[in-house]
């Protein structure tokens, strides 16, 4: 199971975070930036059967892509945020780290407004 590897390579690479931390801060920091876009780049793969899937479904419901495309990008923003986020917190930089994510959801609020405009205009053609 991929879930198995990927538990067990975040294990040790948290073990070797944490042995680095004592002797060399600058490195444990490295191999957890390290460790967490090895783990991205092996989930991606599974992210695009997913992306084409959504866009068959989107496709065969006649939604317009463009909704799918910045939903897309809205959960985008929110992972790499989150991302960010924790690396800067790993780092004892929390207060960047907040900073981060407040510019993600306000990000997300800016491309969420079609989406919502979208909603409240078909809310309104069912209220007489």
């Amino acid at each position: 199971m991929e879930i198995i590897r990927i538990v067990a390579f975040a294990l040790i690479a948290a073990f070797m975070s944490m042995v680095l931390r004592e002797y060399k801060p600058f490195y444990a920091a490295m191999v957890a930036v390290v460790a967490g876009v090895l783990i991205f780049l092996r989930v991606v793969t599974y992210l695009s059967s997913l992306i084409s899937y959504l866009t068959e479904m989107t496709l065969q419901t006649s939604i317009s892509l463009v909704y799918l495309n910045t939903l897309l990008r809205i959960i985008g923003i929110a992972y790499i945020a989150e991302f960010a986020s924790q690396i800067c917190r790993d780092a004892g930089e929390s207060v960047i780290a907040g900073k981060v994510e407040f510019a993600g959801k306000l990000l997300i609020l800016v491309l969420a407004m079609p989406l919502l405009t979208a909603v409240l205009e078909t809310i309104l053609k069912f209220v007489p």
